[in-house]
């Protein structure tokens, strides 16, 4: 399956049969995992493939809002250019020497935050669980709490897991602590920003822009006001859509659902626990 396909409890009462559930993706939100190792129903995903190509995005997305380049091709596009613009013409921000905030120091995080030192960027992460004095020194990166980086940075990357606690981890209050001249990036999960509170900062710049692969409702609602703006780049929840990831993803996926069939342990499990309710 895909992440757009609910394998919940109505499915389930509906499968008697159902062996094993195989979803090629990282995340498991469409999944009902509780209510699926309960019946004793085996589930794989892919973890570690995306890492890559989720954090390559993040940082298009980055340089994409920075530079304005979506509103430049459809300057083109539109065949508008047609004298040399003036000094202030779709001009946008540096990058380079400018200060990346990374919340949440997982794969892809500590990804985007190689990426960044190519871009001579100060990087300062927040996560759970900081990293001791030495990996920090390795990795070139500084801790701070969440306040703090939202203060310091020019720009801010999400690379979070969605749970309770991290649900609208981003709302009004945190966004007003960011620069006027700060732009946000989430390739995470959508529900880790107050949606209704980033399009209020956008349109009254409490910050300059957004960069977003992922939205609270997906697909996104047609009058979605973030739709109007221009100061957001958008795109469709693409963070593992290169042929490489994609192909490693849906082989991983595959081998995971041939293996419980074939009564051996799936390469990547979600749930080892299942197991002791039906062995293999």
């Amino acid at each position: 399956c895909l992440p757009g396909d609910r394998i919940d409890k109505t499915f389930l009462d509906a499968t008697s049969h159902l062996k094993v559930v195989s979803t090629s993706s990282v995340g498991f939100e469409h999944i009902d995992v509780q209510e699926a190792t309960k019946r004793g129903i085996y589930i794989g995903y892919t973890p570690g493939i995306l890492t890559d190509a989720t954090a390559d995005l993040a940082f298009t997305l980055l340089l994409s809002t920075a530079r304005k380049i979506p509103q430049c091709d459809q300057f083109v596009r539109a065949r508008n250019w047609k004298t040399i613009g003036s000094p202030l013409h779709l001009f946008g921000t540096s990058v380079w020497g400018t200060t990346l905030g990374v919340i949440g120091l997982g794969r892809i995080g500590k990804a985007m935050a190689e990426r960044a030192r190519g871009f001579r960027m100060k990087v300062l992460y927040t996560d759970s669980q900081r990293l001791t004095p030495a990996e920090e020194q390795y990795l070139g990166i500084e801790y701070r709490l969440l306040d703090a980086l939202l203060k310091e940075s020019d720009f801010v990357s999400l690379h979070t897991p969605l749970t309770p606690n991290t649900r609208h981890l981003i709302n009004a209050d945190k966004l007003k602590l960011m620069k006027p001249s700060a732009v946000i990036i989430n390739t995470s999960r959508g529900s880790v920003v107050d949606e209704e509170a980033l399009v209020i900062a956008l349109k009254e710049h409490w910050i300059a822009g957004a960069g977003l692969d992922v939205y609270e409702k997906e697909p996104i609602d047609p009058k979605n006001p973030l739709l109007a703006l221009d100061n957001v780049v958008l795109v469709p929840h693409i963070g593992s859509a290169t042929t490489q990831t994609r192909s490693a993803m849906s082989e991983l996926a595959a081998r995971n659902l041939l293996a419980v069939l074939k009564g051996t342990q799936p390469p990547s499990w979600l749930n080892p626990e299942v197991e002791k309710i039906r062995p293999l």
